[in-house]
C-alpha cells in the first residue's frame, strides 16, 4: 500500500455475496485525512454505489492505531475562508457519498476517530469499534467549530451528550461510545471482524432489493416527519413487490417448512 490513499477491495462470500472493504491509509499520520484523499473516499464510495451485485462495505482505517485521525492539521493550519469552505465541503461530499451508498455501510473503528474521522463514521450505518478506540470531537480546541455530518449527532447520542462533545472538546473511550450509543458493538482488536461477521451474515441473508429498500427508507425517515416516513413506507412496500422478491422469499420460507 502507498503511504497515502483509499483502497478498496471486493471480497465474494460464500454463497456468491460480494462485499467491498474501503480502507483509508495514511499510517503514519494515523490515518488523517489530506485533500486528496477526501476526494478519493468520495469518489471511492460513488463508484462502489454503481455496483449492483454488492450487498455491503465495511469501512475501517489501515493500520492498528486508527480509524480516521482527524483532518490533516498541516492543511488546516495553511487554509484561508475560502480554501476552509472548499475543504469542508469536499469532505461533506465524502460524507455524503458514504450516506448514500445504497448497501449498509459498517465502520470498523480500530483506533483513534477523531474529528473529520467521526463524522465520516457518523455517517456509516453501524459502528463497532475495538477496545482502544478513543473517540471525540476536538475542533473546538483548533479554533473551528464542528460542522457537517456532526449534525447527526443529535439523532445518533441525543442532544446532551452532542453538546458536552462538541462544546468541551472531550474524548471518550469504546466503552464510553457504546454506552452511548455512537457504536453498537466493542471487541477487542484481533476480535473486531468477528464481530461484523453477524451483521454481515444478516444482510447478506435479507433479499438485495429489501436491504437497499430499507436503507433509503431509513435515510428518508431521517428528514420527513412521522406522518410523511410512514407513507413513504406504504410506498416502499408496495414497491417491493414489483421486484418480485416477497413472492420468492416467502414462497421459499414455506417451501423449507415442508421438508
Amino acid at each position: 500500500m502507498s503511504e497515502a490513499a483509499v483502497h478498496v477491495k471486493v471480497v465474494e462470500r460464500p454463497g456468491g455475496a460480494r462485499v467491498a472493504h474501503v480502507a483509508v491509509e495514511n499510517v503514519r499520520k494515523l490515518n488523517c485525512l489530506s485533500t486528496d484523499q477526501v476526494v478519493r473516499l468520495g469518489e471511492a464510495f460513488a463508484k462502489i454505489g454503481e455496483d449492483k451485485s454488492l450487498r455491503a462495505v465495511v469501512l475501517t482505517g489501515a493500520g492498528a492505531r486508527a480509524f480516521i485521525g482527524g483532518a490533516d492539521l498541516n492543511e488546516l493550519g495553511a487554509f484561508c475562508a475560502d480554501s476552509a469552505r472548499l475543504f469542508i465541503t469536499r469532505l461533506h461530499y465524502a460524507c455524503k457519498a458514504i450516506r448514500d451508498c445504497p448497501v449498509p455501510v459498517i465502520a470498523r473503528v480500530n483506533g483513534f476517530c477523531l474529528g473529520a474521522g467521526l463524522e465520516v463514521a457518523a455517517s456509516c450505518d453501524m459502528r463497532a469499534a475495538s477496545d482502544g478506540a478513543t473517540f471525540g470531537m476536538p475542533e473546538v480546541h483548533m479554533g473551528i467549530p464542528s460542522v457537517i455530518e456532526a449534525a447527526l449527532l443529535p439523532g445518533q447520542i441525543g442532544w446532551g451528550r452532542t453538546r458536552e462533545m462538541l462544546l468541551t472538546g472531550a474524548t471518550y473511550s469504546a466503552a464510553e461510545a457504546l454506552a452511548m450509543g455512537f457504536v453498537q458493538k466493542v471487541a477487542a482488536a484481533e476480535e473486531l471482524d468477528g464481530a461484523i461477521e453477524p451483521w454481515l451474515a444478516g444482510i447478506c441473508k435479507g433479499t438485495p432489493e429489501a436491504i437497499r429498500a430499507q436503507k433509503a427508507l431509513m435515510n428518508r425517515w431521517e428528514r420527513v416527519s412521522v406522518e410523511e416516513g410512514i407513507y413513504a413506507g406504504i410506498n416502499a412496500l408496495s414497491d417491493a413487490y414489483k421486484t418480485g422478491e416477497p413472492q420468492a422469499a416467502i414462497a421459499a420460507f414455506f417451501a423449507a417448512k415442508k421438508r
